[in-house]
């Protein structure tokens, strides 16, 4: 927790204000038994109407001096919460914007979501609190003591007595909890984990039919839930009635004793009265101070969640200086993509998933890249724009090792169409400026034109005007992967990659699309990553991938003749005269 303490220094202010105007409050309210006592034994025992109506008064004009204070405190403690709320959620998720591919993977993406909003609301409303009670109830506790010995110190021995008991069960609560509301929030990780699955996977579960076993296995995930909170729930219910019992005990003993010492002319009644007014005031306090241990418990759990994030650093360190190109680099003789010995290996596995590569891409050449399911192809292509580290090796761009780019620098160079359409709410245009902020409508217009996606965006209500909702779930997955295409092509990148990006096209398109972009964007060094022969077979080189290693590099007809691993895939997808008739 104390890491996010540096979240309220802009609101220094609010969170001084918030308690001190919140212990001013509390200084009036220890008032109020003393005006009381006074009432008694001199307004009431004297039968005098005019002290009785000044007295009162002064308890009237107490209460409201105690209620502007309360709203005052209030105001500060809201503004201070939320505007930590607020900074801590932009520095959260500006911090998971910059974590690579490797720390997003080992987090999850449902812990982060309930990261980032549960745990931090749960945060947001644990210093509402702390600032609003946190001194306010311990001082009108140790207030309500001493002025009980003020009163009449014998009888004032019962505080002496009952606080410990108090101040024992309400820590030992505390203790035993804390623990425990992490667990709470990790339960409710998994019921976010499972619920984000269905949500997006809703198509497939009714496609399979699996609507029953869904819901059974959250139930199962929210009975799990509901479990930990009642058990967790007992544990600090038991903090309102053990101090109502001690209490109760400590007013039945001020009761009985004061009685004795009003009798034998020790004390007054109305300084019985007051001191069983500090005790209730105590028990007041202490219920408040529960409310208020419950909410931090919570909120200390949910901040280390939210600190462990913090606290994670980057696997990625871009460079902040200029890049030092190579002299000749002018001449187009130095590769524009190059991977020297490359091996990577996902964090956790024991395997690698690519191993001694060694390939050389030449200014605006084609390259296909094939291979069969896990051959590493995804992971090969990832390393170029550096979404993942080479374990071992080097990948240049430029005869620059990519770890001495800036980010924006090298992001600049190269675009990319994920295996997944990701398209977000909003307009076509706005999706299309994703690749570049300042494209003009013929810009656009000419990517769209070069992804075969201008034909169906001009029948579209509005053109590139029409708003795409939640997924872009009003177009097909055609559709969609046409307009990833466009948004990468409107950013006229280096080198454009395309992770098997056209596998929801028809032949007659795809073979369109490859077309274009060899004829239109020729200066572009192009990646195609595909599953199928026929959309990489005219490409300048081939790369074979299988098992993470490189089974073979060269022309389609080359590769026929002289790669098993490629001949094996074409002959999969064709018969073998078509196969031939590529030659």
């Amino acid at each position: 927790m104390k890491n996010l303490i540096k979240y309220l220094k802009h609101y220094k202010v609010q969170t001084v204000m918030a308690p001190l105007f919140k212990m001013l409050e509390a200084c009036f309210e220890l008032f109020v038994p003393l005006v009381m006592a006074n009432i008694i034994d001199i307004g009431i025992k004297n039968q005098d109407k005019s002290y009785i109506l000044k007295m009162g008064g002064i308890l009237l004009a107490l209460a409201v001096i105690g209620l502007v204070c309360a709203i005052t405190a209030q105001y500060f403690a809201a503004k201070a919460a939320m505007g930590f709320g607020k900074e801590l959620r932009d520095d959260l998720f500006s911090h998971i914007q910059e974590l690579s591919y490797t720390e997003i993977d080992k987090n999850g993406t449902s812990t982060l979501i309930t990261r980032m909003t549960s745990d931090v609301n749960q945060i947001q409303t644990g210093v509402n609190m702390v600032l609003r009670l946190f001194l306010r109830s311990p001082f009108i506790v140790l207030g309500a003591v001493v002025m009980s010995f003020l009163i009449d110190v014998k009888d004032a021995l019962v505080f002496a007595v009952v606080l410990p008991l108090l101040i024992l069960v309400v820590f030992g609560i505390m203790f035993l909890s804390i623990p425990l509301y992490k667990k709470v929030q990790n339960k409710l990780d998994k019921v976010t984990l499972i619920t984000r699955e269905n949500l997006v996977g809703a198509r497939v579960i009714r496609a399979f039919n699996r609507e029953e076993d869904e819901k059974n296995q959250f139930h199962e995930a929210t009975s799990d839930l509901m479990k930990m909170q009642i058990f967790v729930g007992r544990i600090s219910a038991l903090l309102n009635p053990v101090t109502y019992v001690i209490i109760n005990f400590g007013i039945a003993a001020l009761v009985y004793s004061g009685g004795i010492r009003v009798y034998d002319g020790a004390i007054t009644q109305g300084e019985v009265v007051a001191l069983v007014n500090y005790m209730s005031q105590i028990l007041i306090e202490l219920i408040k101070l529960a409310s208020l241990i419950i909410s931090c418990t919570k909120a200390v759990a949910c901040a280390n969640r939210v600190s462990d994030v913090l606290m994670q650093k980057p696997s990625l360190v871009y460079s902040e200086n200029p890049v030092d190109y190579p002299d000749n680099l002018s001449e187009g003789l130095i590769p524009k993509v190059e991977f020297e010995n490359v091996n990577f290996a996902y964090q956790g596995s024991k395997e690698p998933a690519i191993s001694n590569v060694n390939i050389k891409v030449m200014p605006g050449e084609i390259i296909g890249v094939i291979g069969g399911t896990g051959s590493g192809k995804s992971t090969l292509i990832n390393l170029i724009p550096r979404f993942y580290d080479a374990t071992q090796g080097r990948v240049l761009v430029d005869g620059v090792d990519v770890k001495e780019y800036p980010k924006d620098e090298l992001r600049d160079k190269i675009g990319i169409v994920p295996q997944k359409a990701v398209l977000f709410k909003g307009s076509i245009e706005d999706n299309m400026k994703w690749g570049k902020k300042d494209a003009s409508t013929d810009e656009i217009y000419e990517a769209l034109d070069i992804a075969q996606a201008k034909e169906f965006v001009d029948k579209k209500e509005g053109g590139i005007k029409f708003q795409l909702n939640q997924g872009a779930k009003n177009l097909s997955g055609g559709q969609k992967q046409r307009l990833c295409i466009a948004r990468a092509v409107v950013k006229k990148p280096e080198i454009l990659i395309l992770d098997d990006s056209s596998s929801a096209l028809d032949y007659a398109t795809d073979a369109a699309l490859r077309k274009a972009l060899s004829e239109k964007i020729s200066d572009t060094t192009l990646f195609i990553v595909s599953q199928r022969s026929s959309s990489i077979s005219h490409a300048d080189k081939i790369i074979v991938m299988d098992d993470g290693q490189v089974a073979g590099i060269g022309t389609h007809k080359d590769l026929l003749k002289n790669c098993e691993v490629y001949r094996e895939i074409c002959l999969s997808q064709m018969s073998g005269e078509e196969a031939e008739a590529y030659e």
